[in-house]
């Protein structure tokens, strides 16, 4: 593993981007007030902890963290996609927001290290990486651009290392602990800081099968990753080849809305009393009265292959803070505008090397009504952050000089 970052486009945050990141509440973080996912993660903890009896260190460290704790100390590969600006927010050249709790977690390894080199490490302990995290993603009831991960992270030097059959014993205790009852399976997967790696879905709305069933009719969600701690990954920390551990990262802000029954993911962050009320503890949702949607679609010429992550990150630059009244950000057909009919063309101002994507937006704030004057200023402000055409199709009257709305 290389401390120098690897050679990759970067596209910084502008100061005003980065302020805004950093404004966003950790509702993981206690010092922020209480919430539900607070409670989640000591439910997660006190399992696995009660598991293996072993003592708990928790490390929060800074949302900016270096590219080298975020990728290179993890086995990340120097051209791996993910390292892209599409999916990553640089800082600068050596710094980004940190995209997964896991880059809090060569910091936890380092700082085990050091207590072991002075003799003062435990046989065996809980590393656990709760935090924000900052990710380019699609716009619909279940992603988020800043969800919530948690890592843990089970490191021992007993004389018998961790192997496959600890990994299913920790899967276990934590599905059952977190969504008691709930179906759930596993399936191989490689990820660059782990071995024998798996991915751990639950069953929503079933009982499941390979903890026994096929669903029950409900869908598998993805909500945890996981597997064997990597050698390299430990050692580059500064730990003797004596350690071995299990590594998993979930993403709570999912196992959350499964376990309350939240069906809108921006309903985490709500400020209304009677939804703010309900996310101090663990109780079932109690719906509170829904406010009606309005669609609006699109037709857009863009640079590019764009997917719905780039749209989704476009729009929430665009709108800031108004970005919580877009509930979904659709594309339902891409076509080359080469292919376009002539009259097409004109109407979009397109190039024939871009794409037209027709995009469905819905929007739905959550705690008013929009008015059909609101949902057309949101359309056209969404509009105007997608559109990369010339001529433009507003829903709203043009301010004299044409200036996009804003």
């Amino acid at each position: 593993m290389s401390d120098t970052p690897a050679r990759t486009a970067v596209r910084p945050l502008s100061p005003e981007q980065l302020a805004r990141d950093l404004a966003v509440r950790d509702l993981t973080d206690p010092a922020a007030g209480p919430h539900a996912l607070q409670l989640l993660v000591d439910r997660a903890v006190a399992a696995l902890a009660g598991r293996w009896d072993c003592p708990v260190r928790v490390h929060r460290g800074e949302r900016v963290v270096t590219v080298a704790d975020n990728y290179d100390h993890l086995n990340y590969r120097a051209d791996d996609v993910t390292r892209d600006a599409r999916y990553t927010r640089y800082v600068d050249g050596r710094r980004m927001l940190r995209s997964h709790s896991s880059a809090l977690v060569p910091g936890a390894l380092r700082g085990l290290a050091a207590r072991a080199a002075d003799g003062e490490a435990p046989e065996s302990v809980l590393l656990v990486c709760p935090g924000l995290v900052y990710r380019r993603d699609s716009i619909d009831r279940l992603h988020s651009g800043t969800p919530h991960q948690l890592d843990l992270w089970y490191l021992t030097r007993r004389p018998t290392p961790t192997g496959p059959e600890d990994l299913t014993g920790m899967i276990a205790a934590l599905a059952e602990a977190l969504l008691p009852g709930a179906g759930y399976r596993t399936e191989e997967r490689v990820h660059p800081y782990t071995l024998a790696g798996r991915q751990l879905d639950v069953a929503a709305g079933g009982s499941g099968e390979d903890s026994g069933g096929d669903g029950g009719g409900g869908e598998w969600v993805e909500i945890a990753e996981c597997g064997l701690a990597h050698p390299e990954v430990l050692a580059g920390a500064g730990l003797g080849p004596e350690w071995s551990g299990l590594a998993l990262g979930m993403g709570l802000d999912r196992v959350l809305m499964l376990l309350k029954g939240v069906p809108d993911i921006r309903l985490l962050r709500s400020t209304a009393p009677a939804v703010a009320a309900q996310l101090t503890d663990l109780a079932p949702y109690r719906p509170v009265s829904a406010l009606p949607a309005v669609r609006r679609d699109l037709s857009v010429a863009v640079d590019g292959a764009d997917l719905a992550e780039d749209l989704g990150d476009r729009v929430r630059d665009a709108l800031g803070a108004d970005a919580d009244c877009v509930e979904t950000v659709e594309i339902l057909s891409a076509t080359p505008c080469h292919l376009l009919p002539p009259q097409a063309l004109a109407r979009l101002g397109a190039r024939p090397d871009q794409q037209n994507l027709l995009v469905k937006v819905v929007l739905r704030d959550l705690h008013r009504t929009l008015t059909d004057a609101d949902a057309n200023a949101l359309r056209d402000r969404v509009y105007a952050a997608l559109h990369q055409g010339t001529v433009h199709q507003w829903a709203t009257a043009v301010p004299e000089g044409g200036a996009q709305p804003r």
